[in-house]
């Protein structure tokens, strides 16, 4: 490592509090094994006197419809148990030139060794009050075959983007077999809509790989400066001993017509790896590659999140350079203690249009490494330096989870995420979805959009609890916010998910106003404290057990 920096420079611009430190580390492999991981505690807001909130506080329209494929459709003698109804980790995109046109991708049809049975798109023209469902050939169960790119038995990690001329692009993480294992494939495919989700190409690959290779974990942007350029990155796991996870990237320059073959942007060594990788572009065009990494340091695994840049629409890359340290133990219920398949190990990010980066992930500094609450970080001179992280969630006293942050035309911040606070029946995971808003970024304002709903309903993931997606979605339009988002649903006994679009009467274009009423002050924490060596070893057993599903089988 070479060392922490500090700046100095004023932060007026951004309205953030004065004592927000700006940080920078650079070597990440290197540097972790320098960094001191800071820790602390506070209080929660709780639900207030009057008990649990209604099962939905705000309009709801669920998105997700019952299954239309059969259990067998990818052919039988498939291992792990198939969860049919069950909708999760959904994506959403907004038209840039028809705002009513919205665009949503979703997981239909879990199974719990990973993956689904396809990956459903559903277009509206309305706003989000009505959808049309549909699909790419994504999987053998939504059209894949010999003939076309699209032949494996299942789909997962759906990612869309649209261009500024309202082309909209869907990646797909598609798979065989258990990764890394004899007769397994997976691969990275693209499909384009050109009438705003109505209907889909046949998709590309843009890697395409057999046992030796797991390409896990992928997400697309197009470059909001220019229609023609379009990215992709993933992590690329290797088999065997010692081997790594480097980011792959793909581009198209030409609006999808062709795609560049897929390279190698950034190998962080052996025994080693990335995961999460996200592309962001600035308005000034440059291209900036999020990601975390996760080293072997003293024999332990940590992890941080890191970053490399590209002038050039990612024909040449700079070193990577850290973010900060990412100390996630993940999700436990705290009456059940059955564990929850979260985000842990990954983040959410979104860009102002003034150029702002904020980034929000999972971390258990806030509590002295016992469990996670919702880090939000921002740099505004173009991922140079980046802020401490601050704690956003407003019950500090609950493990939260799986944050989605989007930012308003007028800089505006606004996150979503899952907690258990009304968690009051040991028979059940009774868990909240939650929005907070903030025009400053150290006063918000708390709402709730549903629940309690039962996590216990939600499919299980073996080995890792019960899951409804690594990652939920959140969109801004004219100031509206719109979470898209899976929850089981309010009453039933059987395993079911459903993904919902919620409208919540916040605005965060009124966000300034709600300054003067935030329900809570954003913290950081507390100097001075460490996490103990307990709180280290957590944090260490909780990415090997990641990261041992992640190279196991796919997901």
């Amino acid at each position: 490592m070479r060392g922490w920096a500090r700046s100095t420079r004023s932060m007026s611009s951004m309205r953030r509090a004065r004592s927000m430190r700006r940080v920078r580390f650079t070597g990440i492999v290197g540097g972790l094994a320098l960094l001191a991981a800071c820790g602390g505690g506070g209080g929660g807001s709780g639900s207030g006197s009057g008990g649990p909130p209604a099962f939905t506080s705000v309009t709801q329209v669920k998105v997700s419809q019952p299954t239309t494929y059969a259990a067998d459709c990818a052919g039988t003698g498939q291992v792990g148990t198939l969860y049919p109804n069950t909708a999760l980790e959904p994506s959403l995109i907004i038209n840039p030139t028809n705002s009513a046109n919205l665009v949503a991708e979703w997981q239909q049809d879990r199974w719990s060794t990973g993956g689904s049975q396809a990956l459903n798109l559903a277009a509206s023209f309305d706003g989000g009050m009505t959808w049309t469902i549909g699909n790419a050939a994504f999987s053998i169960c939504s059209g894949g075959a010999a003939s076309n790119a699209g032949n494996f038995q299942r789909a997962s990690n759906g990612w869309l983007t649209v261009s500024p001329s309202g082309v909209v692009y869907a990646l797909s993480l598609s798979f065989s077999g258990t990764s890394l294992e004899p007769g397994s494939a997976s691969g990275q495919l693209v499909a384009q809509s050109s009438d705003g989700g109505r209907s889909w190409s046949l998709p590309v690959a843009l890697i395409s790989d057999g046992a030796d290779f797991f390409d896990d974990k992928g997400s697309i942007t197009a470059d909001p400066n220019d229609s023609n350029y379009v990215y992709a990155v993933w992590d690329r796991l290797e088999g065997g001993a010692g081997s790594g996870g480097p980011s792959y990237f793909a581009m198209t320059s030409d609006g999808g017509t062709s795609w560049q073959s897929a390279v190698s942007i950034y190998d962080p060594g052996p025994s080693n790896q990335t995961i999460g990788n996200q592309i962001v572009v600035l308005p000034g065009g440059q291209v900036i590659d999020i990601f975390t990494v996760i080293v072997v340091v003293s024999g332990k695994q940590v992890s941080a999140l890191g970053q490399i840049q590209s002038s050039d629409h990612g024909s040449t890359w700079s070193a990577e350079t850290g973010i900060a340290q990412l100390n996630s133990v993940g999700t436990v219920d705290p009456l059940s203690h059955q564990e929850v398949r979260d985000a842990s190990l990954l983040f959410s990010v979104a860009v102002s249009a003034q150029g702002t980066i904020y980034i929000a992930w999972q971390d258990s500094s806030f509590s002295g490494g016992k469990y996670d609450g919702i880090a939000l970080a921002h740099s505004s001179d173009g991922a140079q330096t980046w802020s401490q992280p601050i704690q956003v969630n407003a019950d500090t006293s609950t493990p939260a989870f799986d944050p989605t942050i989007a930012v308003a035309g007028d800089g505006s911040i606004a996150v979503t995420y899952f907690d258990f606070r009304n968690d009051t029946n040991p028979g059940q995971m009774l868990t909240d979805c939650w929005l907070v808003t903030s025009s400053d970024g150290v006063n918000f304002e708390e709402s709730h959009l549903s629940g309690p709903f039962d996590l216990d309903l939600a499919p299980h993931a073996d080995g890792e609890g019960q899951f409804i997606g690594d990652y939920q979605a959140l969109r801004t339009n004219a100031g509206t916010l719109l979470p898209l988002y899976a929850q089981t649903p309010a009453s039933g006994t059987q395993v079911s998910s459903e993904v919902v679009l919620a409208f919540p009467t916040v605005s965060v274009a009124a966000a300034s106003a709600h300054t003067q009423r935030a329900t809570f002050r954003a913290h950081a924490a507390p100097r001075g404290m460490r996490l103990d060596a307990a709180a280290h070893e957590r944090i260490a057993a909780h990415i090997r057990q990641v990261q041992g599903q992640r190279l196991n089988r796919g997901r």
